[in-house]
């Protein structure tokens, strides 16, 4: 502690030589006066008057709490300048101001133009960076004024005014006078405010809050940049006696079997008083009883023993209840205030080159967390909180990042109760200084506030036992600032190792963790074969922006397989989307540049969650649920149900588990079966044969896959009973797709009888024998005829304008079907530019050079051939319409190996439109959710019955969505059960949709206009895109990464054949 000490006296001493010597200046233009008459940080604590209070754990029934919350009077200026001067004291005329609500945000109210930016600052199309200047100009203003009668049982009490949180800086007047000012939006500024004010009458308090200060150039997060107050404001009491602060280090000892709890005691106004510590077990009872006194120092320092205590994890949270208990004497009445902490036994280490928690390696399973509210801005909710954990449960993460400063004092709380691992941020961010020679972080002038600001965070947030690593700030350069910093929080908590990602760019650099961010898949697996002893944990990785996780497995098959490689925090968790209405009254998510004039933005890149802003579950969270679950299954003998489980918890047995299995056969159920008593203790291995399994002899010769189910037994922390907390399928034998041989006709071949379909259950019927394909032609058009089908060819174009079942389109008038090379760009397709790398493939030119028809047996055949100049390259396309009605499509694309460019295309197949009528799906493959060729590890291959209507997931800004891999059939179908079915002699990858392409496509640059999902209208038909194969997603980033070469779809020859087959509603 005295090294710490010393540190942070050396440091302040040198930065008020610096302040001295500089001219003076306003408080919110100097580095080196962020807090007035502000108290010093402590525990995040309430003291209440009783036990009896202290263990109902509300500080809201105290008779020494006040809420400050609720309606103001409130005056807004755009212009610092413009704010009213005199405003604080008492007898000002605030008859017409607005009401206002605390806490609340500015931008979301009505009151100024939300910002956001990526690098750089808001004020960027305004005025260039000059630290630590910023303009009045457009630097909005808040004054707040209210009256409070503060309780006449207060007097004699010392009296504080909480502020959780206001951006970027607050200023407090009271009866008058000046209180204090503080910076650092995202810490609570606490103020003594007994001598202002008068108990049992009316007091006067005004606050005022601006969108800029000096502290803004630290404050340079990727989010929505906000102004206003936000978290909880309130007036409490405490006696002169009391407890200034607590800090509590947990510890394991005997080969973490017994823990320890030290307890240090900060009371200097309470010298000579009793101190009782009482520790209570999960139940109430207390197990343990300290009792002493505080010392001529002001100090109490204990250390509690207690013999195999339940240990903190985020598996097993559990925790025990310390009351802490200042008395002037023995009696209850001699009690003057009683301090509870939730503690957690467990200890946090690095060693052999892994992060530790109570002597087990972990792997992060994580996700940076920005504080956002779609509605609120950065006002979060309790019940919001407790959502996204809830979420994060269901998703199987374990860990979160407080991106990238402090987060509310409630969230650690939660984190506590329900099991997380943070890695807890100060605020600090300059990103828009660059890391060069400019950045702050080797800045003279804002050394005091890298300082304090971590200072603040380790103070405030220590005790929590969820905090298992301490972050320095994020994207702030690396310079003598930090390595104070780090030098600061290791004085303070030796207990807990500490990251910054910048340290690691420098030789020498101090953080404990290796902690890059984007890393590739190489160089993850170069720095684990390296000789660093850091663990490797990314703070950021698998850029989640838009349709995007494409090679998530890939990371997880690194971290599995090397032990020093323990996992990272996908950026990120939530899109940050402020919900609102465009012009036609319908719900739109917002992101930059969509209010005000000449914003500074950087558009939507701060909506890259996997999350949507309304807490809906994009589609790409089932692939990171299922990839981050922690129970596996390998096959031993699949035939005889012989599997072995896998336990990847590290604390917790599969006692509470059980599994249920599914055997499908072509898709559908023909057993099934459950496991009730898993006894696979953490980290284990262990073989079972499930009961009751067996392959039926007539399932033999079919597609056998064998779905697992982890289901809960009983009710866990925000899980439900049954919930599915893990799930795989297991291929038992292949699925026999069709040879192109034995789909094409013969001439001597006996025909197949044709199937129709009634609804979608039926079982297969039969028709009357079908008659040979006939042929009419016309200048125009040919059309071919057979069974109930009939194709019309455009002669001009060579494309089948229609398509007719029993005389009714099957085709929507004016499109046909048509190659498809494109889909409508990802938002990572735009970051690397692949929307101008492929473009050749958008529209490219087909010149028909030659169109006929010719006999196939009894079939006929129809071969149309094309050039492409714009991509050095053929097509040639052959249509095959068999007696049955069938129409046989093969699609071959014929390059130039000695093309001068090369281009990668984004889908190779067919797209056709179907009338409104086709409203209904059915479809064997992947589902239910949408996935891609690199995305599809969590939804699993069956049989699906879904409406074309919600085939597209509405990502705040729209792009490529739908889309099914592994496709064995496809069926588009109206109510009555008329349509058509595709198949092929391979898996396709299908979609339906009601949008074309181009209403999803923003073009070349998508940051020209502000398009939203909210903004799409659904056209009256359904688009059908039938493909052999679609470009990869990717992850890696969504600013140049490409997917995997093996996602990709590289220049050359490609040969595709399916089939169109008629599906009549039966009579």
């Amino acid at each position: 502690m005295n090294k710490f000490r010393n540190t942070l006296l050396a440091c302040l001493c040198l930065t008020a030589i610096v302040a001295t010597a500089q001219e003076k200046k306003e408080r919110w233009l100097d580095p080196n006066v962020n807090r007035v008459n502000v108290e010093p940080s402590r525990a995040n604590f309430f003291a209440y008057e009783s036990q009896q209070l202290a263990k109902a754990w509300d500080k809201t029934a105290s008779k020494l709490y006040m809420s400050a919350e609720g309606k103001w009077k409130f005056n807004f200026v755009k212009d610092h300048d413009k704010r009213p001067v005199d405003f604080y004291k008492v007898g000002y005329d605030d008859s017409k101001w607005v009401e206002f609500n605390v806490p609340a945000i500015f931008e979301v109210n009505g009151y100024g133009d939300a910002t956001y930016k990526n690098v750089g600052y808001a004020w960027a199309t305004q005025f260039e960076s000059n630290p630590p200047f910023v303009e009045e100009k457009n630097n909005y203003t808040g004054s707040y004024r209210r009256e409070f009668e503060i309780p006449e049982t207060w007097k004699g009490e010392d009296i504080y005014f909480h502020v959780g949180s206001a951006t970027s800086n607050l200023e407090v007047w009271i009866n008058g006078k000046f209180v204090g000012y503080s910076e650092d939006s995202k810490v609570a500024a606490e103020f003594n405010v007994t001598k202002y004010l008068v108990p049992g009458k009316k007091n006067l308090v005004a606050m005022q809050v601006m969108r800029w200060c000096d502290g803004s150039y630290v404050e340079d997060q990727d989010f929505w940049r906000l102004t206003g107050i936000a978290r909880e404001v309130y007036f409490y009491a405490r006696p002169k006696k009391h407890i200034d602060d607590v800090f509590i280090t947990p510890d394991l000892t005997n080969n973490y079997t017994d823990g320890t709890l030290k307890v240090n005691v900060t009371a200097p106004r309470a010298k000579g008083c009793e101190v009782k510590l009482s520790l209570c077990d999960p139940t109430g009872q207390e197990i343990k009883a300290v009792e002493g006194k505080v010392d001529s120092k002001g100090n109490f320092v204990e250390t509690i023993n207690v013999e195999n205590p339940k240990k903190w994890t985020a598996e097993t949270p559990n925790l025990y209840d310390l009351y802490i208990t200042l008395s002037d004497g023995k009696e209850a009445k001699d009690i003057i205030e009683v301090i509870p902490q939730k503690v957690g036994f467990r200890k946090v280490e690095i060693k052999n080159s892994q992060l530790c928690v109570n002597g087990k390696p972990i792997l992060i399973k994580g996700a940076n967390r920005h504080e956002m509210d779609p509605d609120g801005g950065y006002v979060i909710s309790v019940e919001r909180m407790i959502q996204d954990i809830k979420i994060m449960k269901e998703h199987n993460l374990n860990a979160v990042r407080t991106c990238h400063y402090p987060d509310d004092p409630r969230w650690y709380e939660l984190c506590d109760k329900y099991g997380l691992y943070v890695t807890a941020e100060a605020n600090i961010e300059s990103h828009g200084m660059g890391y060069g020679d400019k950045t702050l972080a080797k800045n003279p002038l804002y050394e005091q506030t890298h300082l304090e600001r971590n200072d603040y965070n380790i103070k405030i947030y220590k005790n929590h036992p969820s905090i298992i690593v301490w972050s320095l700030g994020n994207e702030a350069g690396y310079g003598p600032n930090f390595e104070k910093a780090y030098d600061l929080v290791k004085a303070y908590d030796n207990s807990r190792p500490i990251h910054y990602e910048q340290a690691i760019w420098t030789k020498g650099g101090k953080t404990d963790i290796y902690c890059p961010m984007y890393y590739t898949y190489a160089d993850c697996e170069k720095y684990c074969q390296g000789d660093d002893p850091r663990p490797l944990i990314q703070c950021e990785y698998a850029h989640a922006m838009g349709n995007s996780t494409g090679g998530f497995k890939k990371y997880w098959d690194l971290v599995r397989k090397y032990p020093k490689y323990q996992g990272g925090y996908i950026w990120d968790f939530v899109d940050q989307g402020l919900r609102t209405k465009n012009e036609n009254g319908s719900i739109i998510f917002a992101y930059g540049g969509d209010f005000g004039r000449y914003p500074a933005t950087d558009h939507n890149f701060n909506n890259n969650g996997f999350i949507r802003p309304d807490r809906e579950p994009e589609p790409e969270a089932s692939e990171i649920r299922h990839i981050y679950q922690d129970i596996w299954v390998t096959p031993i003998n699949i035939s005889k149900g012989e599997l072995e489980i896998y336990n990847e918890y590290f604390f917790r047995d599969l006692s509470n588990v059980r599994l249920e299995w599914e055997l499908l056969a072509n898709g559908e159920s023909i057993a099934k079966g459950n496991e009730d008593a898993l006894n696979v203790k953490p980290q284990e291995r262990r073989q079972i044969s499930l009961k009751g399994f067996s392959v039926p002899d007539d399932a033999k010769d079919k597609e056998l896959l064998l779905n697992i189910n982890f289901r809960i037994k009983t009710v866990e922390p925000l899980l439900d009973v049954n919930y599915v907390i893990a799930h795989q399928q297991l291929p038992a034998s292949q699925y026999k797709f069709p040879t192109v041989e034995s789909l094409m006709p013969k001439a001597t071949a006996e025909q197949p009888e044709i199937r129709t379909v009634k609804k979608s259950k039926k079982k297969d019927e039969t028709a009357a024998p079908a008659e040979k394909v006939v042929k009419q032609e016309q200048l125009a058009c040919l059309s071919l005829a057979a069974g109930h089908t009939t194709v019309t060819f455009n002669k001009s174009t060579g494309w089948i304008d229609y398509l007719d079942i029993d005389n009714a389109p099957a085709f929507k008038k004016g499109y046909s079907l048509v190659p498809d090379f494109w889909r409508a760009p990802t938002d990572n397709d735009y970051g690397a530019s692949l929307q101008n790398h492929f473009a050749a493939w958008k529209n490219p030119q087909m010149d028909l050079k030659s169109f006929e028809c010719k006999e196939l047996g009894e079939a006929k055949q129809v071969i149309a051939k094309y050039d492409m100049p714009g991509v050095s390259a053929k097509l040639e396309m052959t249509y095959t319409l068999r007696p049955d009605g069938q129409l046989i499509v093969n699609q071959k694309l014929i390059t130039d190996p000695n093309a001068k460019d090369k281009p990668q295309m984004f889908r190779y197949g067919m797209q056709l439109v179907m009338p409104r009528d086709f409203v209904n799906l059915e479809y064997y493959g992947r589902g239910p959710g949408e996935n891609y060729i690199d995305r599809n590890n969590s939804e699993h291959i069956g049989i699906f019955r879904q409406l074309v209507e919600n085939q597209y997931w509405g990502y705040v800004r729209p792009q490529e969505s739908g889309n099914h891999t592994d496709v064995r059939w496809w069926r588009v179908l109206s109510p009555k059960g008329m349509g058509l079915e595709f198949y092929s002699n391979a898996p396709m990858e299908c979609s339906s949709l009601n949008y074309l392409t181009s209403d999803l496509d923003d073009g070349p640059d998508k940051n020209k206009h502000q398009s939203h999902s909210g903004d799409l209208v659904q056209r009256p038909f359904t688009v059908v895109h039938i493909s052999q194969r679609q470009f990869g997603l990717g992850c890696v980033n969504s600013w140049g990464a490409w997917p995997e070469p093996e996602y990709q779809m590289p220049y050359g020859d490609r040969d595709f054949t399916f089939v169109i087959k008629p599906l009549t509603s039966a009579e």
